[in-house]
């Protein structure tokens, strides 16, 4: 073997030559592009190529190609170390979020898992189980963070998963055994696929529930703080204000739940299949009969301790990474968990993504270093104020879908409040922008998986691969959602917005901001 064939086999491992090629072709582009073209185009070659590790996630880790591009961005110049420093602790809550929050969640599985098994086996319809995740995440989205209810659904979805794989493969629930290896299921292959589509249908419906109850309150999502500082907008207010949007926009997103499962398209439609639902009912019952004492009472301790996470989010008592690490602390103290090996495994769902992210805001450093997002800013403040709230909404929805939308709206909000003080727009445009501006980077960004950092957590997740969910397969099956949320926003925005607005403050349930 020739040291290049070696130095090929090497990198990046067991992806596929075409794939290795790619990265190696964008590699020696770049900094053609960055020299010699157009540190702009260079910019944006970045972002889409970005974009393509992300879509390729199931043919390679995004870590590794997309950290090598960061890398290289860095080296030549396109940003700095110490801008990728900034925008990493512009978002520290974020990374500790991500470090302790979905460790904790790790070793609340048993009561979820019980929780949610009874369920599964209760509620026989697909149509009303599916309406259940999509609204339950939908109401703990709106007063917890997305990240951690995603991390709760992937948490219990692979338990469901791993017990009818035990026995599918031969083995016993209490087994520990392979759960990505299928050779032993040769003969139950139609009935895994079908219960894969399944599953992944109940994600697809609760990732999007985030997105509908996230984008209605001041705690939903990130940005939306963001945006509620800049306009001097408290709980109450904020909601008010994004209502004629936001609940226009969640029950046609519950209609659509409807009728695309009712409809059988776009991948959705499966029912659990009747072998499947036979074991998790055998499974319900014997953790019933086998539990003790004991058992019982770590049950009711999770408990306590998920009514400690739901108050303490949903009033910030600490930081959401804070109040992650107490759930670990607590969770483990009294369970009677101790080996630092069982404690170091409720990281590895989180670590590696924690990583990416951060390769994410060194890419995020590059769109702000190259102004490679300036000339649409530009367009959309020239336009006239009749077309500013569509423009807004669109623009910020396009620019979500491809970026961070946390990016997207802090650079909005903060170009539209430049231009109120400039005199530009007037202080109710900026309000109307304002709302625009919250829901257009949260609604249509739900057409692509790095739109939303609960959907890029989803896909990167050990799950995804399990229940064969690509990057392409969640675009496909976001897409009636994304049609849906993106019309009905927009023309929420346009029609309903500024009556609503205007009738809100006729009332006085709104305030004026303070110029």
């Amino acid at each position: 073997m020739s040291g290049y064939t070696a130095f090929f086999n090497n990198f990046l491992g067991k992806s596929p030559n075409w794939y290795k090629l790619s990265i190696i072709v964008f590699l020696i582009l770049n900094p053609i592009l960055y020299f010699l073209i157009s540190p702009f185009i260079a910019g944006w070659c970045l972002v889409i190529e970005f974009i393509f590790t992300l879509a390729m996630a199931l043919k390679c880790y995004p870590l590794q190609p997309g950290g090598l591009l960061a890398f290289e961005a860095i080296a030549i110049g396109m940003t700095s170390p110490a801008h990728v420093k900034a925008e990493i602790m512009a978002s520290f809550e974020v990374i500790l979020l991500l470090m302790f929050m979905v460790a904790g969640i790790y070793f609340m599985k048993q009561l979820l898992l019980f929780a949610f098994t009874r369920l599964l086996i209760t509620v026989r319809s697909k149509i009303v189980l599916s309406l259940s995740f999509c609204l339950s995440a939908a109401f703990l989205s709106a007063f917890l963070d997305a990240l951690t209810v995603v991390a709760v659904i992937i948490s219990v979805v692979m338990g469901f998963y791993g017990v009818y794989h035990k026995v599918a493969s031969g083995n016993n629930f209490d087994d520990s055994t392979d759960i990505t290896n299928d050779e032993k299921i040769k003969k139950d292959q139609q009935v895994l696929e079908q219960f894969r589509s399944f599953l992944r249908s109940l994600m697809m419906h609760a990732g999007v529930g985030t997105a509908l109850g996230g984008v209605m309150t001041l705690v939903g999502e990130p940005q939306n703080l963001i945006i509620a500082e800049q306009a001097s907008w408290g709980f109450g207010e904020f909601f008010i204000r994004m209502a004629p949007v936001t609940v226009p926009v969640l029950i046609c997103g519950l209609l659509t739940c409807v009728m695309i499962e009712k409809m059988n398209i776009f991948g959705y439609g499966d029912k659990l299949p009747r072998k499947v639902w036979g074991i998790l009912a055998k499974f319900n019952r014997a953790q019933q009969q086998k539990m003790n004492r004991q058992e019982r009472q770590k049950l009711i301790i999770q408990g306590i301790i998920g009514i400690w996470l739901v108050c303490g989010l949903a009033f910030h008592l600490a930081a959401v990474g804070l109040i992650g690490l107490s759930v670990i602390v607590l969770t483990t103290a009294f369970c009677g968990i101790t080996s630092e090996s069982t404690i170091g495994k409720s990281f590895q769902e989180s670590l590696p993504f924690c990583a990416l992210l951060v390769v994410f805001f060194s890419v995020v450093a590059v769109i702000i270093d190259q102004h490679l997002f300036g000339p649409i800013i530009n367009y959309v403040l020239s336009a006239s104020e009749s077309t500013q709230l569509l423009l807004f909404y669109g623009f910020n929805g396009l620019l979500s879908a491809i970026s961070d939308n946390v990016f997207v709206a802090t650079v909005y909000i903060n170009e539209a409040k430049n231009a109120l003080h400039a005199g530009i727009i007037s202080l109710e445009q900026f309000e109307l922008l304002a709302v625009a501006i919250n829901t257009g980077t949260n609604l249509p960004s739900v057409a692509t998986p790095n739109g939303q950092a609960a959907f890029l957590f989803l896909l990167t997740s050990s799950l995804a691969p399990l229940i064969r969910l690509s990057y392409g397969k969640m675009v496909y099956m976001a897409l009636p959602y994304t049609i849906v949320l993106t019309v009905v926003g927009l023309l929420a925005v346009e029609y309903i917005l500024p009556c609503a607005t205007k009738y809100f403050s006729s009332l006085g349930w709104i305030t004026a901001l303070p110029v």
